[in-house]
């Protein structure tokens, strides 16, 4: 079992950053892919971006590519989500993922641990 605990999320301005945080428990935490995914009301979860064990090459959904960036520390069991550049349309609910298997996959159905979620607000 792998709990999750998201932390970060808030109101903020279009134009603006957010730094979400994600810490995960348990020993094997190195192990597994993660992935941030989100959720608008009325609209199914969809992925932001995702990071293999290693970190190598991580995944970022085309709304997202050049103003967020995830990255983690196996060391601490943290993965984070820095958000820059804000869109209104960027405003959702932000989860934490873990995949058990290997590698890292976009697709939501393929992550076995999820967080709770953070909101993040972005208007004027």
């Amino acid at each position: 079992q792998v709990q999750l605990v998201e932390s970060g999320g808030g109101l903020v301005k279009p134009g603006g950053s957010l730094s979400l945080s994600c810490a995960a428990s348990g020993h094997t935490f190195g192990r597994y892919a993660m992935g941030w995914f989100r959720q608008a009301p009325g609209k199914e979860r969809e992925p932001v971006a995702t990071i293999s064990q290693s970190g190598i090459s991580p995944y970022y959904a085309d709304s997202v590519k050049g103003r967020f960036t995830i990255s983690r520390d196996n060391t601490r069991n943290m993965v984070y989500l820095q958000m820059n550049s804000l869109k209104v349309e960027d405003t959702a609910v932000y989860y934490c993922a873990v995949r058990v298997g290997y590698g890292q996959d976009p697709r939501v159905a393929t992550y076995d641990y999820w967080g709770q979620g953070t909101q993040v607000t972005v208007s004027s």
